[in-house]
């Protein structure tokens, strides 16, 4: 009995050491890219007269992505069939849906859509290659793709080449270029290969719609204005810009009893807009909208208004006449004041009231700034009527508490509506709660240049118009980390101004200085930055 339990014991001990030896581990991951066994035609080919391409791989894979990432050139007008997508396979085959062009090399780059199908590596930018005359083109182009305005560029950027013998303005607007190339994911440089010897104008899309066809509403674009001879050995740098669309007014819509909102498109800044009263025109108040975020200007209806009104907006050679009939709504737009919090608030900014109309009048007697001990601040006041801001200049100390008092009738609106009592509290912080930061720009190649600093948030908190400066002082500014700007001013405006392709205008230079710098509470920086 002893013997058998013994004899059981061991053949357990056997089948559980068995058991443990044959756990599957599913072996080494694979981190190889698909091979290439065989492509008919072979890559290369020349002389190619046909309509399919079958190219066989080492292994399963799949194609995904590939309206985004396939990139052929010369583009054709039909798309190719290409199958499968997003299934296994160990092939691709290609189905070409029009005739080719004499004598003529195409490239079909892949990107990253060719994938082994189980780890999903890709076969990255496999180019099949065939030419339709005796021999494959292998000239090339390359340069890099920069924004602008900002500081980081898009993705997928097309850049194309047009036959500059046959080439005008009007092609980049509807017909498709000779050669192309895109960008891809998160790279900035390009290269078009397989080219002809030849002349040429190069330009860049950022095409939405993938049609190779520039929108100058929606799209961004880039050029060099010069043609250029190929083969040569430079590399082309291009500026990506959207450009400023010529200024176009909407239907006014009537908000209340005397506001209206006018939706626009392109730059404002220069928009005047009048009513008729005796066939003479005279101007109606506007600012930009409090209740959309842009594109809308809310236009504010006088008292003596009638059944109807006619509203004129002119800015340079643009002009539109609108009728707009008025009728009872909701209640009119009321005067009301508030405190405006300056979330970017530094120590030297203004104190500033907000309006919710149009003010025509300020009686600065009837307004009394003090301090916490009662004595009262001498201080002037100016009124921005775009932004409805009421702006208070008067000497700020630190580590004090302010208040403004309001008698009645203090400020009155367009309306003849004058404000009630009010009051409100400021507090001013320590100066040491604020850094300073002093800049040193070296290389500067003309003026009059601009200097921007933008906190972490991208917005402006600082800025200074520099006609011979290189140093520049930003005193008393919010703890942050700071990005500095540059742009040069070429036609003295005052503004950053974007380029037009039918005018070649390119953009104002715009640099961004890559180093971030921090301005901590109580710090004094100084920074010398140089420009290549």
């Amino acid at each position: 009995m002893r013997k058998l339990i013994f004899i059981l014991t061991i053949i357990s001990a056997l089948f559980i050491s068995c058991a443990k030896r044959g756990t599957i581990t599913g072996g080494p991951k694979d981190t190889i890219a698909p091979v290439i066994v065989k492509s008919k035609p072979k890559n290369y080919e020349t002389n190619f007269t046909g309509k399919t391409i079958k190219i066989d791989f080492s292994e399963y894979i799949k194609v995904k992505d590939i309206n985004k990432q396939l990139i052929i050139s010369p583009p054709m007008e039909k798309t190719p069939t290409i199958v499968p997508q997003g299934s296994a396979s160990k092939f691709i085959s290609i189905t070409l849906n029009e005739d080719l062009k004499p004598n003529t090399t195409y490239s079909f780059n892949f990107g990253q859509s060719i994938t082994d199908y189980n780890e999903g590596i890709p076969y990255s930018q496999f180019k099949y290659i065939f030419s339709t005359g005796a021999y494959v083109d292998s000239l090339t182009v390359s340069g890099n793709i920069k924004d602008a305005f900002e500081n980081k560029t898009d993705d997928f950027v097309t850049v194309m080449l047009y036959d500059a013998a046959t080439y005008n303005d009007s092609l980049v607007y509807k017909k498709k270029p000779i050669y192309i190339t895109n960008t891809l994911e998160k790279i900035t440089s390009f290269k078009i290969e397989n080219i002809k010897e030849g002349e040429y104008y190069l330009v860049a899309l950022k095409d939405k719609n993938n049609n190779y066809n520039y929108q100058s509403k929606s799209e961004k674009i880039a050029f060099k204005k010069e043609k250029i001879k190929i083969p040569n050995d430079s590399t082309y740098s291009l500026s990506l810009f959207a450009e400023k669309n010529e200024i176009k007014t909407y239907t006014p819509t009537l908000e209340s009893n005397n506001k209206l909102f006018l939706g626009y498109e392109g730059d404002a800044k220069n928009v005047k807009i009048f009513t008729k009263k005796n066939n003479i025109e005279t101007p109606l108040r506007f600012t930009k909208s409090q209740e959309k975020k842009s594109d809308t200007l809310q236009v504010f209806i006088p008292n003596d208004a009638k059944d109807s009104i006619n509203v004129i907006v002119k800015s340079g050679k643009f002009i539109k006449d609108y009728s707009v009939k008025l009728k009872k709504l909701k209640e009119a737009d009321s005067l009301k004041v508030s405190l405006f919090v300056n979330k970017n608030f530094n120590f030297n900014e203004k104190l500033s009231l907000k309006t919710t109309t149009p003010i025509q009048n300020i009686s600065s007697e009837k307004i009394v700034i003090r301090k916490k001990d009662s004595t009262s601040v001498p201080f002037t006041t100016e009124i921005n009527d775009f932004e409805q801001l009421i702006s208070f200049d008067f000497k700020q100390e630190e580590n004090e508490k302010y208040t403004i008092s309001l008698l009645p009738g203090a400020i009155e609106d367009d309306y003849n509506t004058k404000t009630d009592s009010l009051k409100f509290d400021f507090t001013k912080g320590a100066i040491s709660d604020f850094g300073n930061l002093k800049l040193r720009i070296k290389n500067v190649k003309k003026f009059p240049y601009i200097l921007q600093i933008l906190n972490n948030t991208g917005e402006i908190v600082g800025e200074k118009i520099c006609t011979k400066e290189t140093e520049m002082y930003f005193e008393a500014i919010q703890p942050s980390t700071y990005q500095v700007r540059l742009f040069y001013d070429d036609n003295n405006n005052q503004i950053w101004d974007s380029g037009n392709f039918k005018t070649k205008l390119q953009p104002e230079e715009m640099i961004y200085f890559p180093a971030l710098i921090d301005v901590r509470a109580n710090w004094d920086v100084d920074q010398e930055l140089e420009l290549n």
